[in-house]
């Protein structure tokens, strides 16, 4: 009996720091701009601020869910629902002190559940039955579609060098050194391509907000538009914990896991603190050169990296003997 409410509440628990995660993500956001911008963040609801996020979540989930009258009814609030679904269940296989499921193939997992967002993003536009929030939605899927190539490419890199799927694995190779250090033009990929992935500033093409109003989620509005911020911002947090486990390693200490949760959560509030100060230094790229970028450079690089990757003997690359 104890097991099984282990299990039920295990991922109830993860769920809910997820979200407290990124409540407050969108306060750090707005005071990391605003000081970067030289102006004050939010700083009147509770002591600096700090209990912004919660009136925020509060006023969009109190407001009155309107919805255009030509929408369709179901897939219109189906979609966000589906979108924070997939956010948070990409979180399962993390390698955490202590793991929601353990994967052999944790990556093949990832990749397949993040393949899906495209559908609650293209669903969305079409339930709404406008044409600018069609448009925006086929400019996003194209967009998402054209960096998941690229994405599981430098992901196949990566599995080249760790000689493993799975997640934990990682961590042990890279004992010795970081991934990111034989591997730094990957890992800078990477980086531009999460950014692209999650729809971050200067690739943010997908809700441009002076060209298309929005994009795809023109027509939410209160919960249903609530439900797509938790779930970009949730995408924000992931995928920067993927990169540092990917390149940054995190000490795998069977003894002391705190000390490996520690580790991963500090290397993930530098990286995200990154996305944002990217936010606020790059204005939005023009759709042609977002698209240059990936069939034209990233495409044919990440692929002679992974033949290279490939090639190379294994001795030159830092695998513990147990793992070849």
């Amino acid at each position: 009996m104890l097991d099984v409410l282990i299990y039920l509440i295990h991922p109830i628990i993860l769920i809910v720091f997820i979200l407290l995660a990124v409540a407050f993500l969108t306060l750090v956001e707005r005071k990391v701009l605003g000081y970067m911008q030289l102006r004050k963040g939010p700083n009147i609801v509770g002591p600096y601020g700090i209990l912004q996020p919660i009136a925020d979540g509060v006023k969009l989930f109190l407001k009155e869910p309107v919805r255009p009258s030509t929408s369709s009814p179901f897939l219109f609030l189906a979609t966000p629902v589906l979108a924070l679904t997939l956010a948070l269940t990409l979180w399962a296989p993390m390698p955490t002190p202590h793991p929601f499921t353990n994967l052999n193939l944790g990556i093949l997992f990832i990749m397949a559940l993040s393949s899906l967002t495209v559908y609650s993003t293209l669903g969305s536009g079409w339930a709404s039955n406008s044409k600018y929030a069609l448009i925006g939605a086929l400019r996003a899927v194209a967009q998402a579609i054209s960096y998941e190539v690229s994405l599981g490419l430098i992901l196949l890199a990566t599995i080249v060098m760790a000689g493993s799927f799975s997640l934990p694995l990682f961590s042990m190779a890279q004992e010795s050194t970081w991934l990111f250090l034989p591997a730094w033009p990957l890992m800078m990929m990477w980086f531009v391509t999460t950014l692209a992935e999650t729809n971050r500033a200067p690739f943010d093409l997908t809700e441009g907000e002076s060209e298309l109003v929005s994009g795809f989620n023109v027509e939410y509005a209160a919960g249903p538009f609530a439900l797509f911020f938790l779930a970009e911002y949730a995408t924000i947090l992931f995928m920067n914990a993927l990169t540092t486990i990917l390149f940054f390693g995190t000490s795998n200490n069977q003894l002391a896991p705190e000390l490996t949760s520690i580790n991963l959560l500090v290397k993930t509030t530098l990286l995200t603190t990154l996305f944002l100060w990217v936010r606020a230094s790059y204005p939005r790229f023009r759709y042609d050169q977002l698209m240059h970028l990936v069939w034209k450079n990233f495409l044919p690089l990440a692929l002679a990296f992974v033949l290279w990757y490939i090639a190379l003997p294994l001795s030159l690359i830092s695998i513990p003997p147990q793992l070849i």
